[in-house]
Order: structure tokens, then sequence, then C-alpha cells
């Protein structure tokens, strides 16, 4: 945690004051003695409070807004993952919906994870020595090539997507410009498909019929599909799956 200036910090000094005032005053100590522990919480508490602050991007106000806009979504993705998370531990009670009930559930907790992700990225992406290294982008581009034979249907468009996307980052890096936007607008685009894939698992779990098999298989896909949204987003967020 670095030093940070309390006089930027009015409710770190008021805190510093209060300490010496009630020393000097109320516990009748030298002001020798309570000057420095005065000084040391002014000084601790802007510490935490600078610790705290959203780490600005001002060489990339462009690449700022971005990242915003994508953790407004993260939320807005997460919250709803909650919701139905509660939605579908309500619904699925019977005990043929065990295993759609967890399936459903694991798709959820991943999508609640993602605002701490894109934090984690915003905060590597800070600084303008973090420009996207061709290596790294050459990495998670192997990473995408090598599932994409396994995968199919929406999965295996997205990943192609993703594919095409990185290809463009590579150039960008290797013509020494900052491939860091297009980035966040490819994990922008896949956080608004996995939203549509989420709202698919919402209808499903109240209008299907789920005990009939065909729907509850329909329900079962749609959360291998949700989950396999979340491992390509992680392959931005992380360099993983």
């Amino acid at each position: 945690m670095k030093l940070a200036n309390p006089l930027l910090y009015p409710l770190s000094v008021l805190a510093g004051a209060v300490v010496l005032v009630a020393g000097v005053r109320l516990v009748n100590l030298p002001s020798w003695m309570v000057l420095p522990v005065a000084a040391a919480i002014s000084t601790g508490g802007a510490m935490v409070q600078k610790a705290a602050e959203p780490v600005p991007i001002l060489e990339n106000p462009a690449l700022e807004q971005e990242l915003k806009s994508v953790r407004l979504q993260a939320g807005n993705l997460a919250a709803k993952a909650n919701s139905l998370r509660q939605e579908a531990s309500r619904l699925l009670t019977e005990a043929n919906q065990m295993d759609l009930l967890v399936m459903v559930q694991s798709a959820c907790d991943r999508a609640v994870e993602l605002p701490t992700k894109i934090d984690q990225l915003s905060r590597r992406m800070h600084g303008a020595d973090s420009l996207l290294a061709v290596e790294d982008l050459q990495q998670q581009l192997t990473e995408i090539t090598t599932r994409i034979p396994a995968s199919s249907g929406v999965a295996r468009d997205q990943l192609n997507r993703l594919a095409e996307s990185l290809r463009h980052n590579i150039q960008l890096a290797r013509q020494g410009e900052d491939a860091r936007q297009a980035q966040v607008l490819s994990l922008s685009t896949l956080i608004l498909d996995s939203a549509g894939v989420l709202q698919g698992m919402q209808n499903q779990i109240r209008t299907a019929n789920l005990t009939d098999a065909g729907q509850a298989e329909e329900l079962r896909s749609l959360s291998n599909e949700f989950s396999l949204f979340q491992d390509h987003i992680g392959l931005i967020t992380n360099g993983e799956g």
C-alpha cells in the first residue's frame, strides 16, 4: 500500500484531529505523545482511502471509458445471474431436477465472479507500460484455435469471432498501437452474448415443462453454453479458461 498525503483526504485529517484533541484534553496526555499517534492515524486513513480509489487510465481516456462500461455490464450480468440462481433454487425442487439445479447454479456462480475479474483486468491494463504484448495475444489466439474443433453451434461461432478479433489485435500490437481497447470491446461482446443466453435460461426455468426430457435438455444445453461463454471471458480476463 502506497503512502498518501493526508491533506488530500479530509476525513483522515479529521480522524487525526479527533484523536489529538481527545488525547490532550480528555485523557490529559502530553501533546508530544499524542501527536505522532494522530499523524499515524491520518496517514493510515489516507492510505486506505487512496487504495480504495479506482485506478485511472489517464493516458487512454477511451480505454478508461470502455472499461467503465464493461464493468457496468459485468455488474448487471452478475446481478441477473444471482437472481436466476435464487429463482432456480425455488423452482427446481424435484429430485430428478437436482442435476439441472446444480448446473444452473454453477454457471451463475461463475458470472457472479465476473465484476472482480474485470477489476483485475483493469489493474493489469493500467499504465502506459502495459500495452498488450504480441506474445500474450498470440497465446490467447493459440488457446482459442485449439478449442474451435471441439466446439459447435453458437460457442463455435463465438470462438471464431474471438480468434478474428485477436488477429486484429495482434496486428495492432505489431504496429506499435494500443490493442487494449479492442480487447475490451471483445470482452463487452462476450458479456452481452452471455446475457442473452442467461435470459434464455431464465425463460426455460419459468415456462418450460422440465419434467419433459427434451425441454430439460434444452436448459442443460443453455447452461453449458453459458459456462462456455464464461470460459471465453476467462481467456481475456485471466489468460485462461
